[in-house]
């Protein structure tokens, strides 16, 4: 070497490579076999350094992809199918195998063969009725039709029952860094403070929300008592000439087609507003294309996230101060009454009502006539 005693050194200090790298260049420049490869000198002989995992373990892959999907890969009875499948879980699985392998590596052979972490994803929707389609198509008809006359046309829910108090409310609010809102560390009903049942009602042509905040029960009377809310506080000034109503609802619940007390308690609602109310469930399994679950309760719970339901009055506020760029406009109002559960409707109550199933479906479209009115078929 050219710089004699301390060359070595000198190039370590300067270089930042080890003394024995060093020393090696030095025997390959001395013997003239310098090996090249991608234009700079390789201290690594070509084929040296350790062998990959996958190279000296050739079933690794393998046996990793059966452990991982065991069904589409032949094992069904593989011990991993009802557990949780974390890397350490795998990386020992492996090791009954006969596989040396640490966690790490197996993160690295998952990603290799395409593998990522994955979540659930609702695509499927179960089994569909053959008139599904044909009763959407049939909704969307009967709403233009009632909008083309200038009468209403409202889509109801109940929305989520919430614990009232200082309880964990979901999504994420901007708050001073290390500051979060404390809540309770459970979600047992506090009796004394009790719960909040927002039922709504959304007038699909307005773009206006009306919600009675209930306190007893999710019962078919205080569905419709909050659709007479709605008419007596929003839709009777909208709507002064209004002939008919329309309701668009679920298949299921307290405004379900089946419930005889909804039934009962909608005569009545017409009875009292002299016009004949129209309505329209959605099949089974669609209660998502509702218009009120994307149009009015889903930007509620957007603009609660994050707040603790402290008390009524906190529910009631934070659901009339819901707007969107759209121009919805929300009302909200508590409901004190009381509702009693388990009603029973005798058949001969269900006789006494003037109501007329629509030639479609019959169990899903029907209108009540006032009682002082005949049926027009």
């Amino acid at each position: 070497m050219v710089r004699g005693r301390g060359g070595v050194a000198a190039v370590n200090r300067a270089t930042g490579l080890g003394r024995a790298a060093i020393r090696h260049g030095i025997d390959e420049l001395e013997s003239g076999e310098v090996q090249q490869g991608s234009g700079r000198t390789r201290i690594r002989r070509p084929g040296g350094g350790r062998k990959r995992a996958t190279t000296k373990d050739p079933t690794l892959l393998s046996d990793l992809d059966s452990l991982v999907n065991p069904v589409t890969r032949g094992d069904p009875e593989s011990p991993l199918r009802w557990v949780a499948t974390s890397l350490r879980t795998l990386a020992s699985e492996l090791a009954t195998k006969g596989h040396s392998v640490s966690h790490a590596l197996v993160r690295r052979l998952l990603r290799s063969q395409g593998y990522s972490l994955q979540g659930n994803q609702k695509v499927l929707e179960g089994k569909q009725h053959p008139d599904r389609n044909a009763q959407f198509e049939y909704i969307n008809a009967l709403v233009a039709e009632i909008q083309a006359g200038g009468n209403p046309a409202i889509s109801v829910d109940a929305k989520k029952k919430e614990n009232l108090g200082d309880f964990k409310n979901g999504g994420r609010e901007y708050a001073p860094k290390g500051e979060p809102e404390k809540v309770r560390t459970h979600d047992f009903i506090d009796k004394e403070l009790g719960k909040a049942i927002p039922y709504g009602i959304y007038d699909i042509v307005r773009n206006e929300g009306w919600v009675s905040v209930g306190i007893d029960h999710d019962t078919a009377e205080f569905a419709v008592a909050s659709v007479r809310r709605w008419w007596y506080a929003m839709g009777k000034e909208c709507y002064p000439g209004a002939t008919e109503l329309l309701l668009t609802a679920d298949c299921g619940g307290s405004n379900g087609n089946r419930t005889r007390l909804w039934k009962v308690e909608l005569q009545r609602l017409a009875d009292e507003l002299r016009i004949p109310i129209t309505v329209c469930h959605f099949p089974p399994g669609t209660s998502k294309w509702n218009k009120i679950e994307h149009r009015l309760f889903s930007f509620i719970t957007m603009n609660w996230r994050a707040r603790p339901l402290l008390s009524l009055e906190v529910v009631v506020e934070l659901i009339a101060a819901t707007t969107t760029r759209q121009g919805l406009r929300v009302r909200a109002e508590v409901d004190p009454s009381s509702y009693q559960k388990g009603i029973k409707v005798p058949d001969a109550e269900m006789h006494r009502l003037n109501l007329l199933p629509h030639h479609f479906h019959g169990e899903w479209n029907y209108t009540f006539f006032p009682s002082s009115q005949a049926r027009i078929a």
